[in-house]
């Protein structure tokens, strides 16, 4: 950890060129966590050099997304944000002060001519430039001289200490051709000039830390305390990539889950609170949690486990708030009936029992779409299922029954199994049909609720179009 006395100052340093991925936000959230529960400080960084690949709506994303997990650019500990391209000067000042104390030297070797002397790609440079004395011409790359002998010690809050010779590292590239200096130098001059002390980042970045270490070191600075986060997998083991899994905490949210979910979840890709106990607010998650104690193995990203701990986060809501949270999706351009055919007091009623059946907020409109369009959805498979001989005489013996009761559930309930008795039918197959006829669906909320909240006129409807259909 940091020295005492000295500030703690984290970063998180996103690159604006895409949605935000859930390993960014497990990151983001570890160095907030870590920020906070130590009065330091969170810098936020865009590292936003790729002009080509850049874009001003993903770094609004950014920050968007960390807001909905909680990161506040309001909070005391929140600073930033900051951008690399506006410290292009410092980057290039720095590399020059690598090249005058002796650290750095120009090269003009292809990669080509680097293959054709070491017999393959895979050794890396050989130091062939080191002592030729080359000016900066144009196309000229600058590299660091590393030492020949030695190692570089990295301190790793979760890996420990890990030891990399010095002789197995190459003389790399730290400004190109054009002059502008690779991420490795700006990266580290941003972390310098911004006074980071502690940097927690993906296991990815762990084979550069020798690098960025002698560079801080060559710079006259002491390196920060590193961290090292275990890469997120998929089911398979494979690590999450966006060409193959849905990674975009975006869509998460979009599909319904709950941001408070989402962050008790991510903050236990490789780290669990001592006593074992993992659905708790994040006030409680952000005191206890330590980087030392982020395990070191790979961390599964289990979609079910996540949806289940939305689904009781969903339940926990209160019934207003339950309401509410619904409302983007019961009010979307894209749910399937019309605006004005939605009735919010028919939603209230049915609300409860949607609260305690549904995983994600948009799995409501499924749930309620019979309430609010003018006829079931069709679904075949549904269909097949329910309709099965026999089910025309239930059909047919409900809607008899259904005309005459008293509309209210525990009075639907009694005639619905009047009839099942009649047709010897035990009551969850003699549902069946009339639940597809009356929905479109064979799950939902309890049948008997359903229809007394469609109304006794909508629900006749339906059996006699159910009866038409079936001949």
């Amino acid at each position: 950890m940091t020295s005492p006395g000295v500030p703690i100052r984290v970063r998180f340093a996103p690159s604006p060129t895409g949605m935000f991925h859930v390993g960014g936000a497990r990151s983001a959230l570890y160095n907030w966590a870590t920020a906070r529960q130590q009065g330091g400080t969170f810098v936020l960084r865009i590292e936003d050099t790729d002009a080509a690949r850049n874009k001003p709506e993903w770094t609004e994303g950014i920050i968007s997304a960390l807001a909905a997990i909680g990161i506040s650019t309001a909070d005391p500990a929140f600073e930033g944000p900051y951008f690399q391209s506006q410290n292009a000067d410092r980057h290039r000042k720095a590399a020059e002060q690598l090249l005058a104390a002796g650290r750095a030297y120009y090269c003009d070797c292809t990669r080509e001519q680097v293959a054709e002397r070491t017999g393959s790609e895979q050794l890396g440079y050989d130091g062939f430039c080191r002592d030729r004395g080359l000016a900066y011409e144009p196309g000229r790359a600058m590299r660091f001289r590393t030492p020949d002998e030695g190692q570089t010690v990295v301190v790793d809050l979760i890996r420990g200490t890990p030891s990399f010779p010095n002789s197995a590292i190459e003389d790399f590239v730290i400004a190109r051709g054009d002059g502008s200096p690779v991420f490795l130098l700006a990266n580290v001059v941003d972390d310098l000039d911004e006074g980071i002390t502690e940097v927690i980042r993906g296991e990815e970045h762990l084979s550069n830390t020798p690098k960025q270490q002698l560079l801080w070191e060559a710079l006259g600075a002491t390196p920060p305390i590193w961290a090292h986060l275990p890469v997120i997998v998929n089911e398979k083991r494979q690590k999450l990539s966006k060409r193959r899994d849905k990674v975009a905490l975006e869509d998460y949210l979009s599909e319904g889950y709950l941001p408070a979910a989402m962050v008790n979840y991510l903050m236990l890709l490789g780290w669990g609170p001592k006593d074992g106990v993992e659905l708790r607010p994040y006030s409680e998650l952000e005191e206890l949690f330590r980087v030392e104690d982020v395990n070191n193995s790979s961390a599964f990203f289990d979609v079910r486990k996540l949806a289940s701990f939305n689904g009781e986060y969903i339940r926990a809501l209160t019934a207003t708030d339950f309401v509410e949270a619904c409302q983007p999706w019961l009010r979307s351009p894209r749910a399937p009936w019309a605006p004005e055919d939605f009735d919010a007091s028919v939603f209230e009623q049915v609300a409860p029992l949607v609260q305690t059946r549904i995983t994600v907020l948009g799995e409501v409109v499924d749930y309620v779409d019979f309430l609010f369009l003018p006829a079931p959805v069709h679904d075949e498979q549904s269909w097949s299922k329910a309709m099965k001989p026999g089910a025309a005489d239930m059909l047919r013996g409900s809607r008899d029954a259904l005309a005459g009761c008293d509309w209210r559930a525990a009075d639907i309930q009694t005639a619905l199994e009047g009839v099942a008795a009649s047709l010897e039918l035990k009551m969850g197959k003699a549902q069946a049909p009339v639940r597809v006829a009356v929905t479109g669906r064979t799950v939902g909320f309890p049948l008997f609720e359903s229809l007394e909240s469609l109304g006794r006129e909508r629900t006749l409807s339906r059996l006699d179009a159910a009866l038409a259909k079936l001949g």
